[in-house]
């Protein structure tokens, strides 16, 4: 993995892409809360975060290859069909850390048994689980 923007030389790399309101404020979000490098500033915004990449752009609408689709942010109480899993070593630290530089969790961590998780939302309203890998390993 490299520190420029994700451009496979073979294969495939999996990126993740948000449609956000303030590419400023969002990219500034994920490299400070989860210690990510800034790519590219902006058109895309695009941040390192561990082994993966954060793109993000503002939303717009339909284009030739992509007709019928507009892109927009969520919307407060929009239902979640899907969301950012990020696994941590020490929930407790991260968390903590998280929380210091101004992350909103909606709980603190809790035991599931399996795991030791916890959500908090980005400045669009992304959801974003934060787990610790607990049981799933004795088993």
């Amino acid at each position: 993995m490299t520190e420029r923007f994700p451009a496979p030389e073979q294969g495939l790399i999996v990126t993740h892409f948000l449609t956000v309101r303030d590419v400023k404020v969002s990219r500034e979000f994920y490299a400070d809360i989860f210690g990510g490098h800034v790519v590219l500033a902006e058109n895309p915004a695009t941040v390192r975060v561990a082994n993966t990449w954060i793109i993000m752009n503002p939303g717009g609408g339909p284009t030739p290859d992509k007709p019928d689709v507009t892109l927009t942010a969520p919307e407060p109480g929009d239902p979640v069909s899907a969301f950012l899993n990020v696994r941590v070593a020490d929930i407790v630290e991260f968390h903590a850390q998280a929380r210091a530089k101004g992350a909103e969790f909606l709980t603190e961590p809790q035991d599931r048994g399996a795991e030791v998780r916890c959500y908090l939302r980005d400045p669009d309203g992304y959801l974003i689980e934060i787990g610790q890998t607990t049981g799933l390993l004795t088993r």
